[in-house]
C-alpha cells in the first residue's frame, strides 16, 4: 500500500535576523492565506481578497500568486532579481528547468500558503528536488520543506521496497536534481541490500526472482547500476542473466521483435522490415535510446558461457546491428556467440546487413539480405575458442557439431543473387575439411547457388565444386549430381564412379556413365 504524509499549515513565520517582528509582514500573512486556487486556461490564481503582485511562469502555466507567502521560505525568490512588471510577457518570472514541472510548483505553493500537501513516493522526489532549487532550508523557516520531504524519503520510502521502486522510477526525469541530492544512489543502495541481504534471500531470488520484474521497470541507467552491484557482490551468473534477458524483452520489444508464432526474441521478417525501412522508425530518440539500451546490457553481460544462450545472445546481435550499436560493442558480442555457436539455429544467423534510425538507406545499392561478414567473424571465432580448448584442456573436436548449421546456412543466403562467389567460398572452406562427415548439406548449398547464379563462369563453377568432396556424397546425392546439368561434371564423374565402381548399385553407376558420355571433353 502506497504511504503519504499530509502535512498541516506552518506556523507563522518567525522573526528577522536582527530579533525584529514585523506586524506589518504579520499582517499580510493573516490576511495573504489563500483558501485555494482556481485555474483559468493556462494560468493559477491564489484565491484570497489581497491582489496578487507576482507572475510566475513555470513550463506552459503562469501562476499568479503574492509575493511574501513565497519569500518568506524560498531563498531562492529572496535572492533573485524581479523584473518591473513586463505585460507584454505575462510573467514577472520564469523558472527554467523547475523540477517536477508547473505540478510540482502547485504542491510548493500550497506550503507556502499554508495549505495542506501530501507526500507520497510519487511526488516526494520531485518535490525534494523543487524545494532545493528554491531553496527552501531551516535557515529561511523551522520546518521547511526540505526537511519534511528528506524525512519523508528517509523514514518512509527507504523502509519500504516498493515506495522505493516507485521514487526511483520518478527520478527519470528529475536528472541531474535527483543524482545530485544522492536519492537515486540511496534508492539503489536500498535496492541492492534488500534484494541481496542474507544466503535465505539468496535461496528465495533462485526460485521465485520475485524482484525481477519491479528492477525491469526501471530506467537504464539505474537498472545498470544495481546489475553491476549485484555482480559485484558475486550473484549467481544465471541470475544475472535472465534479469538482462528480461530487461531486453521488456524494453526492446519494437515493431521488429514483435513475432507472429516463430519464437521469443523475433523473425526474420520483421527483423528485415525494419532494416530495409519498410517499417523504420522515424523518432531518432527513439532509435538512440534503444541503441543505448542495447550496449547497457551488451556491457553487463556475464562472461559465463552459462549466464545467457545463444539465442538471446543473436538476438541482441541482430538489434545491435539494426540499430547502429558500438562497433566494440558488436564484436564482444560476435566473440560471446562464438563460444557457443554450436546451440544456434540457422534463423538465428540469419542477421540484418543494415542499421536504421539516422542514415538512410540506399535501396539502390546492391547489398545482400543477409550480413555474411558477421557470421565470418563469429565463425572464425568458434575455430579460435574451440583451438584454445584443445591446448588447453584436450577435450574433443566440437566443429562437426556445426559442420550441419553452417552447411544450412550456406544454402540460405546461396538464393539471394547479391551473394558473391569469394564470400560464399570463403564461408564454405572456414570449416576444416574432416569437419564434415558428410558433404550432401554443402552439395545442396553449391547446387542452390549455381542455380541462382546462372551465368557464373566455367572457372567459377570449377572452384565452387572443388570444396566438394564426392567421397562423402551419399547415393542419393551421388544419383542427383549424376543427373545434374549445372554442375561441371568433369570435375566430379570420376571420383564418384570410384567411389561406386566396387558397388552392386548398377543402375547408379549406368546413371553416372551415361551423364559422363554426354560431357564434351575439350
Amino acid at each position: 500500500m502506497q504511504k503519504s504524509i499530509q502535512l498541516d499549515r506552518p506556523e507563522s513565520p518567525r522573526n528577522d535576523s536582527n530579533g525584529t517582528n514585523h506586524v506589518h509582514n504579520q499582517r499580510i500573512v493573516e490576511t495573504e492565506t489563500a483558501d485555494g486556487f482556481k485555474k483559468k486556461e493556462q494560468s493559477w490564481f491564489a484565491t484570497c481578497q489581497i491582489p496578487t503582485d507576482l507572475s510566475i511562469q513555470v513550463e506552459d502555466v503562469t501562476f499568479h500568486v503574492h509575493k511574501y507567502p513565497l519569500v518568506s521560505k524560498c531563498g531562492y525568490l529572496r535572492t533573485v532579481e524581479l523584473p518591473p512588471p513586463n505585460s507584454h510577457l505575462g510573467y514577472d518570472l520564469k523558472l527554467e528547468k523547475f523540477p517536477g514541472g508547473s505540478e510540482t510548483f502547485e504542491i510548493i505553493l500550497k506550503f507556502c500558503y499554508g495549505l495542506p500537501i501530501s507526500l507520497n513516493p510519487d511526488t516526494v522526489a520531485a518535490t525534494r528536488c523543487a524545494s532545493e532549487f528554491l531553496d527552501m532550508t531551516e535557515a529561511m523557516e523551522d520546518g521547511n520543506l526540505i526537511a519534511k520531504t528528506e524525512a519523508f524519503f528517509t523514514f518512509v520510502v527507504l523502509s519500504s521496497w516498493n515506495d522505493t521502486v516507485t521514487v526511483l522510477r520518478s527520478c527519470e526525469i528529475l536528472s541531474p536534481w535527483a543524482e545530485n541530492l544522492q536519492i537515486v544512489r540511496r534508492c539503489c543502495d536500498s535496492i541492492i541490500s534488500k534484494i541481496s541481504r542474507g544466503n535465505s534471500a539468496e535461496e528465495m531470488l533462485i526460485e521465485e526472482n520475485w524482484w525481477l520484474k519491479d528492477v525491469t521497470t526501471l530506467h537504464i541507467s539505474h537498472f545498470l547500476r544495481i546489475i553491476t552491484a549485484l555482480r559485484a557482490k558475486e550473484m549467481k551468473p544465471e541470475i544475472i542473466g535472465s534479469c538482462i534477458i528480461r530487461y531486453g524483452e521488456k524494453w526492446l520489444p519494437s515493431t521488429d521483435t514483435k513475432t507472429e508464432g516463430t519464437g521469443k526474441y523475433g523473425n526474420r521478417i520483421n527483423d528485415f522490415q525494419v532494416m530495409s525501412g519498410r517499417k523504420q522508425e522515424t523518432n531518432i530518440g527513439q532509435n538512440k535510446e534503444r541503441r543505448t539500451i542495447i550496449e547497457s546490457l551488451a556491457s553487463i553481460l556475464p562472461p559465463q558461457k552459462e549466464a545467457v544462450p545463444c539465442k538471446f545472445l543473436l538476438w541482441m546481435l541482430k538489434k545491435a546491428i539494426v540499430y547502429a550499436a558500438s562497433p566494440v560493442l558488436v564484436l564482444e558480442l560476435e566473440k560471446k556467440i562464438g563460444m557457443v555457436l554450436e546451440n544456434a539455429s540457422v534463423n538465428d544467423l540469419l542477421i540484418p546487413t543494415n542499421s536504421v534510425g539516422e542514415q538512410t538507406i540506399d535501396s539502390t545499392e546492391k547489398q545482400t539480405m543477409h550480413n555474411l561478414e558477421a557470421v565470418q567473424r563469429i565463425l572464425d571465432y568458434f575455430l579460435i575458442y574451440e583451438k584454445q580448448q584443445l591446448q588447453q584442456q584436450g577435450l574433443k573436436s566440437t566443429a562437426s557439431n556445426i559442420s550441419k548449421l553452417v552447411d544450412s546456412y550456406l544454402a540460405e543466403i546461396a538464393s539471394d543473387p547479391n551473394v558473391s562467389i569469394d564470400k560464399f567460398q570463403v564461408l564454405a572452406e572456414s570449416l576444416p575439411r574432416e569437419a564434415r562427415a558428410s558433404h550432401d548439406g554443402l552439395y545442396r548449398a553449391i547446387d542452390t547457388y549455381l542455380q541462382t547464379h546462372p551465368s557464373l563462369s566455367e572457372h567459377d563453377r570449377r572452384r565452387l565444386c572443388k570444396i566438394m568432396d564426392c567421397g562423402k556424397f551419399s547415393l542419393d546425392a551421388c544419383a542427383h549430381a549424376a543427373q545434374n546439368d549445372r554442375l561441371p561434371l568433369r570435375i566430379v564423374i570420376q571420383d564418384m564412379v570410384e567411389l561406386h565402381r566396387t558397388s552392386k548399385h548398377v543402375k547408379l553407376e549406368a546413371h553416372i556413365w551415361k551423364k559422363a558420355a554426354g560431357v564434351k571433353l575439350q
